[in-house]
């Protein structure tokens, strides 16, 4: 039988929290990871009372394939880590997504659950915000380019979280597992790209 612990303002909330939302969307210097076939950027720092992290990769597909990859909300529990990723509801531009996550913590089973609104600004851009959740706040963007390799997919995102624990650490722990989670984010990319193909065209904004 599974236990599950939810811890209540300690360091095992923060790193839980912090890393629930790097799997959210699938949020030092700006710095490439020279071992990346994907030319992955990573940067996190302050932004007023929160942070914020910035990323982005190339991906060997075209701008449509790359929407077609953000727009598919409910594939997103293909990535490790998350548990279900459902659409709520959809009114327009606007998409209510419910994603679940799970991780273990000191070997324990912990399960979050996050509703986050999409707005589909352009077949470029895709913006969000968390309306329910363990942050305080968070709120970004995801945004497409042509590049020379393919499409480049650039991640923003600040958040704000209720917890006292010195930036250095957050960071360190975003800094350790942001690259490996957006590089998840690629790798998954180019296996869908024949599928993704298919969908091209049944994303148009309302």
């Amino acid at each position: 039988m599974k236990r599950y612990i939810k811890y209540e303002g300690d360091i095992g909330t923060c790193l839980v929290r912090i890393f629930y939302l790097q799997l959210l969307l699938i949020s030092s210097c700006f710095a490439a990871n020279k071992g990346s076939p994907f030319d992955l950027k990573v940067f996190v720092g302050r932004s007023g009372p929160g942070f914020q992290v910035q990323a982005s990769y190339v991906a060997p597909v075209s701008e449509c394939q790359a929407y077609a990859f953000l727009t598919d909300y409910e594939g997103a529990k293909n990535i490790p880590g998350i548990r279900d990723s459902k659409v709520l509801v959809r009114t327009g531009n606007k998409v209510q997504v419910e994603r679940i996550a799970e991780e273990r913590v000191l070997f324990y089973p912990i399960i979050l659950r996050s509703v986050l609104e999409f707005s589909e600004v352009s077949d470029k851009r895709q913006d969000f915000i968390q309306i329910e959740g363990d942050a305080k706040s968070y709120k970004g963007s995801w945004t497409i380019e042509p590049d020379k390799n393919g499409t480049r997919f650039t991640h923003l995102a600040t958040f704000e979280l209720d917890t006292s624990i010195p930036f250095f650490l957050i960071r360190f722990f975003i800094e350790n597992s942001a690259t490996r989670r957006f590089e998840v984010m690629a790798e998954r990319v180019l296996l869908q790209k024949n599928t993704l193909s298919g969908s091209c065209g049944k994303f148009t904004l309302l």
